[in-house]
């Protein structure tokens, strides 16, 4: 009787255990604080079948839009730069390709699952409102979507960035009088990688016509839009249209694109836990 009554209680013990399955759980993932970029965090989880957004939730998605969490995940919200520096105090993290790199990441190796090629998210080069059809900034717009920068692209980053130009052209612009632009110079803001290294291939192009590009790297997604703003620089390149609208909407500046180069898609890295399995059972 005794031992039947020790082999009940162990199968009750076993039940519950079982019983508190996934939802007993507690994991961590850290993901970017502004609006867009944390929106487009929470779309790629809900699309691999880690979470649930509310009807409707778009890429203005917060955590609060959160509608089932069936994982118990808590969510830490870090400034997009910063994330791979926490990385190892998390259980994942989800960050942008151009802060993987910086990092000295692999996207396509490394991360647990990645993005598609979304155009939504093309990264893009800026300029005041007004200033599109100046004949630096079609120099330089012409520059960027040449041939030469898409194939330096696809043969520096293997994935890790795409360009997202659909007909490269030879890098010069036919309505621009280059004549004229001999000794000019044209000023760009932008992340460090993949921005300033992408902006180096299209600075031979316009050398070749004696115009200077002169790249000002910056790591953060605030001060590239404010001196563009204030006229101190002529263009930035470090922000999908998303990210734009809303920092306009917020700060009532006058930014526009010009042209979308590439796209940068964002993974979810492993930190203390290295597979998604673990999450999952």
């Amino acid at each position: 009787m005794k031992k039947l009554l020790v082999i009940a209680l162990s199968l009750i013990t076993i039940l519950s255990l079982a019983g508190c399955g996934k939802s007993e759980k507690k994991f961590t993932i850290a993901v970017p604080n502004d609006t867009t970029n944390e929106a487009r965090a929470l779309l790629l989880l809900e699309a691999n079948g880690l979470l649930k957004l509310k009807e409707g939730a778009g890429i203005t998605a917060t955590i609060q839009d959160i509608a089932e969490n069936p994982y118990n995940i808590t969510f830490q919200e870090v400034e997009a730069a910063q994330i791979p520096n926490v990385l190892k105090d998390v259980d994942y993290a989800i960050i942008n390709s151009n802060y993987a790199l910086d990092a000295g990441m692999n996207p396509v190796k490394q991360s647990l699952v990645i993005e598609g090629s979304y155009s939504a998210y093309a990264n893009i080069l800026a300029v005041k409102q007004g200033n599109e059809n100046e004949p630096k900034i079609k120099a330089l717009v012409a520059a960027l979507s040449s041939q030469k920068v898409a194939d330096f692209i696809t043969e520096k980053y293997a994935g890790a960035v795409v360009s997202t130009v659909e007909k490269p052209g030879d890098g010069f612009d036919a309505s621009v009088d280059y004549a004229a632009l001999n000794g000019t110079k044209v000023t760009v803001a932008a992340s460090p990688s993949p921005h300033a290294e992408i902006l180096a291939v299209a600075k031979e192009i316009l050398a070749e016509k004696g115009i200077t590009l002169e790249i000002q790297e910056y790591n953060d997604y605030v001060v590239p839009n404010n001196v563009v703003e204030d006229g101190t620089v002529d263009a930035n390149y470090f922000q999908h249209t998303p990210y734009l609208d809303d920092f306009n909407a917020q700060n009532g500046t006058h930014i526009v694109s010009v042209a979308p180069i590439h796209v940068e898609p964002m993974g979810l890295y492993g930190g203390k836990q290295t597979s998604l399995d673990t999450l999952k059972k």
